[in-house]
C-alpha cells in the first residue's frame, strides 16, 4: 500500500491498526514490534506446484537450489518413488507458513 500524500509504502500496525511506514520495525503510536517477513525470493506456491505436478523429475528441487537432490530425482524418475515423494513435498511446501518456508529455503 502507498500513502497518497507522501508516496511512501505503508502498512497497518498489527496491534493498534495505525497506518505506519512499511519498513517500520516498531509502531510509533503503540510501541509494538512489527513482524518482518523475509521471503528470500523463492515462491512457496511455485515450489509446491512444481513438487505436485513435476516432482517425479525433481523440478521443485532444482527450483529451490538443491541441485544434487534434483539429479537424484532425475536418476530415479523411472520409478514411482520420486513422484510420490515430490507430491508429498509439494503439499508440505503449500501448507508451510511463509516465515518457515523463507527460513528453510530462502537465500
Amino acid at each position: 500500500m502507498e500513502d497518497q500524500l507522501t508516496g511512501n509504502a505503508t502498512k497497518f500496525c498489527k496491534d493498534c491498526g495505525e497506518k505506519i511506514n512499511a519498513k517500520a520495525e516498531i509502531c510509533p503510536k503503540c510501541g509494538v514490534r512489527q513482524e518482518v517477513v523475509r521471503t528470500g525470493g523463492k515462491s512457496k506456491i511455485a515450489a509446491g506446484l512444481f513438487g505436485i505436478f513435476l516432482g517425479g523429475l525433481g523440478i521443485h528441487k532444482f527450483y529451490l537450489g538443491q541441485i544434487g537432490w534434483g539429479i537424484v530425482y532425475l536418476i530415479f524418475c523411472w520409478t514411482a518413488i520420486p513422484e510420490l515423494v515430490g507430491f508429498i513435498e509439494g503439499i508440505i511446501y503449500l501448507t508451510m507458513s511463509d516465515e518457515a518456508f523463507a527460513a528453510k529455503y530462502g537465500k
